[in-house]
């Protein structure tokens, strides 16, 4: 027979023997010491981290002053900041905008990423005025098309998606649409279709914008 106990964890300080106020054992105690961490997107995950235990102490200190937890409970929590940069030995700070923070701990040593492994470069961005926006939009789709070429639409709404193209398919372009709600084999068959030009054009609602790689050869529209 096995028993349990909801919540056991919020007592873990007197589980595993530790002094009032004393550090959780974390994952980091199982690596070495000469182990190395990269952090990703630092300039945003170093505030988080640096958040984290106050943020946990405020709603502890609630439930155990209205009497849902007992005092020990408080030592369930997150690494101080401290606490965490005394576990860290080498540290590689990945970002695109590093905060001052990171330029700090890093003594100066900063490796710019020019070229991407992939050897892709950002489109151009060209931004239009909203007047007359359909009219624009079926004008480069022509002329997209009329070079053999594919054109993905990207639109605020699913909603916005399916009406844009029902409209564009009364006007006699060949369109289909994609979003969430679309099922995994019929989002296979319109992906087939767009590439083999059973359709010329498709509508992407912003949802499956990180979906795209699938299709990131053909010219997109936002």
């Amino acid at each position: 027979e096995v028993g349990y106990c909801n919540g056991i964890e919020n007592y873990s300080r007197i589980l595993d023997g530790r002094q009032p106020g004393e550090r959780p054992h974390t994952l980091l105690d199982f690596f070495p010491e000469d182990f190395l961490v990269f952090i990703d997107e630092s300039h945003a995950t170093i505030p988080q981290v640096r958040a984290m235990y106050n943020g946990d102490r405020s709603r502890k200190e609630v439930l155990v002053e209205y009497g849902f937890r007992l005092p020990s409970a408080l030592d369930n929590r997150p690494m101080k900041f401290p606490e965490f940069e005394g576990k860290l030995n080498q540290v590689i700070f990945v970002s695109a905008t590093p905060a001052p923070y990171e330029l700090e701990q890093s003594g100066g040593v900063v490796v710019e990423q020019i070229i991407r492994p992939t050897g892709l470069m950002d489109p151009g961005i060209d931004v239009r005025p909203t007047r007359g926006q359909i009219d624009d939009l079926i004008a480069e789709i022509k002329g997209r098309t009329a070079n053999q070429e594919r054109v993905l639409v990207t639109t605020l709404t699913k909603r916005m998606s399916e009406d844009l193209s029902d409209y564009l398919k009364s006007m006699d372009l060949r369109v289909d649409y994609l979003h969430s709600e679309i099922q995994s084999l019929e989002r296979v068959q319109i992906l087939r279709n767009l590439r083999l030009g059973n359709f010329g054009w498709g509508n992407l609602r912003r949802d499956e914008e990180g979906r795209k790689g699938d299709v990131l050869n053909h010219y997109i529209i936002k």
